[in-house]
């Protein structure tokens, strides 16, 4: 059987006043288009607290990073997106969103020598985190988190979540080069990075780890299985990148996918978002497509995959509803956006000398 895999739609949208001239945009309707059930871990709070906690304590984060990460809510995220393993489990799977969009916030401030230095440092952590030694604050949490997930994760899991963040670092590392070069992506490109940069991969992994299954590596290197993983991480790093773009476009961040979209496609920026709709819409027909062929390895193995394959789904919804609930795109409107999905153009921030 072959992986459904699409092309992007072709662009039917016109450039018809400059961005500047705007003053509101409009983001497609995702939610409508994602019928999955969302569910929340019944031990979110508890674990929501501790997590926090652990986080504040090991990052020595001051004002107002303190106020940014309580707005962040990952720890709904992880609910969302694992809800049903047990508390154990989930407060791994929550010190680590907690960790990782604590870290990218580091890592975007930061220069290639950082994070080339950082990636090696956190990749010893995770080989061996309770033997390798350091003071870095980021890198003591992975040992904290990686320590407490390897006392059940099965080998393949672990190998695999290894190898997902070694990818995710090395993305980072070419995002930032070629930012600091002014070099520009088209689309193909840019995708082909992002699928990296988003670190959904290693999150994937934490399925296994969450469910404690033991899916073998001819069924997580089956091409139906990696299209279905490369659907669902499309489709939240690109709906990540349409409810960041007003904030980013503020900054003057440019790895965003609609500003490759206005720039290869000559759309204007209401344009640019509901050719990019189109494409998250697609993602999940290519995920639904594709778990329609999945093929057979067995009872026991199939039993796996179906719950494997569920905790993909719940990716989606989870983290496409979790947007709006955190601080982090919308502010403290994000329940007003999930209804109207009116948002006001953030004006540009003047350069710094």
């Amino acid at each position: 059987m072959s992986p459904t895999t699409s092309m992007a739609p072709t662009a039917t949208y016109v450039t018809t006043h400059p961005d500047c001239e705007l003053e509101v945009f409009m983001l497609p309707d995702l939610v409508s288009n994602c019928h999955y059930p969302l569910r929340l871990n019944p031990h979110h709070d508890a674990v929501s607290q501790v997590s926090e906690e652990w986080l504040l304590t090991g990052a020595h984060l001051i004002e107002p990073r303190i106020t940014q990460f309580m707005g962040l809510h990952a720890s709904k995220l992880a609910a969302a997106c694992y809800p049903d393993v047990d508390a154990f489990r989930l407060r791994v799977c929550t010190d680590f969103l907690n960790w990782l969009f604590t870290m990218d916030d580091w890592l975007e401030r930061s220069d290639v020598d950082y994070i080339l230095g950082m990636h090696e440092r956190c990749i010893s952590a995770f080989c061996d985190p309770i033997n390798f030694q350091t003071e870095a604050p980021g890198v003591k949490m992975c040992k904290s988190y990686l320590s407490r997930f390897r006392e059940s994760a099965v080998p393949g899991c672990t190998e695999r979540f290894i190898h997902r963040m070694d990818l995710f670092f090395m993305a980072v590392v070419q995002e930032v080069d070629e930012r600091a070069k002014g070099r520009a992506h088209d689309l193909e490109s840019y995708i082909a990075l992002r699928r990296n940069t988003s670190c959904d991969l290693p999150c994937f992994a934490l399925i296994e780890y969450a469910a404690q299954i033991n899916l073998p590596d001819e069924v997580m290197s089956h091409p139906v299985i990696m299209a279905m993983e490369e659907a669902v991480n499309d489709l939240v790093a690109w709906s990540n990148d349409m409810f960041s773009y007003n904030v980013e476009q503020s900054r003057g961040d440019t790895h965003n996918i609609i500003m490759v979209i206005m720039h290869e496609h000559g759309l204007d920026l209401q344009g640019a978002m509901e050719y990019c709709g189109g494409l998250c819409k697609d993602t999940i027909q290519r995920f639904e497509d594709n778990r329609a062929i999945v093929p057979s390895w067995g009872k026991e193995i199939d039993e796996q995959v179906v719950i494997y394959v569920g905790g993909l789904q719940d990716w989606i919804v989870g983290s496409l509803h979790w947007s709006f609930d955190s601080t982090r795109y919308f502010g403290k409107d994000g329940h007003i956006v999930k209804q109207d999905r009116i948002i006001k153009l953030l004006l540009k921030r003047p350069c710094k000398a």
